[in-house]
């Protein structure tokens, strides 16, 4: 198949670096806040991107679920793939492809577990569906079938008919840590405007800009 006339020139106004907050968090926040009032859809969808030790790459979409100065959270199971790779090399990526707005946001990091208390707290507040379907799911292993799934959906319902469903212990959150966050948006002739942030080692964070 021959797409390579598939193609849009970005139309996207000027951003300059004294347009950016000096703080790339509170930068991304109005990004993000951007992609809210503009109705895209699941704004909060990012790529992870993680490597096992010997350095073989996957990539998937989670749920950005809270983010502050401290860094980009996001739950999982931790006995899926993206876990035992985190295990053997915490360094990730994380992409915000926000592609109606012409705009993109790069993070590169370090990713450890949240305590215990904050996965508890964020599960506490989940759909109760959505809290049996992590119980159920071992993630990323291999099944005979989705009828398998939806019978041990009918056991977690019978186990947990009454009171509140506990968090497990092999469910929780990481936090991804920045090192770096870029900012990229689209602009004609394929001259994109590129700002990185890079945080020093007294953890004071520089803005460059990119060549497209």
């Amino acid at each position: 198949m021959d797409i390579k006339g598939f193609r849009k020139d970005y139309k996207s106004p000027v951003l300059q670096k004294h347009m950016l907050h000096p703080d790339p968090f509170k930068q991304f926040e109005l990004w993000f806040n951007d992609a809210c009032n503009k109705n895209i859809a699941e704004p909060n969808a990012m790529s992870l991107a993680t490597a096992n030790a010997a350095g073989h790459p996957s990539l998937r979409t989670v749920l950005l679920k809270f983010f502050d100065m401290n860094g980009f959270v996001f739950f999982t199971n931790y006995k899926s793939r993206k876990a035992k790779e985190l295990a053997e090399n915490p360094h990730v990526s994380l992409l915000f492809p926000w592609i109606p707005l012409e705009r993109q946001v790069t993070i590169i990091g370090v990713a450890a577990k949240v305590s215990p208390a904050e996965s508890a707290r964020y599960f506490a507040g989940r759909p109760r569906e959505s809290q049996l379907g992590a119980w159920i799911s071992n993630q990323s292993s291999i099944i005979t079938s989705r009828n398998l799934l939806l019978a041990e959906l009918e056991k977690a319902k019978n186990k947990f008919l009454q009171g509140e469903i506990p968090l497990p212990d092999f469910w929780g959150g990481y936090r991804v840590e920045p090192q770096s966050i870029e900012f990229w948006q689209g602009r004609t002739s394929r001259l994109h405007d590129r700002f990185l942030y890079t945080k020093d080692e007294a953890g004071l964070w520089t803005i460059d800009r990119l060549a497209p």
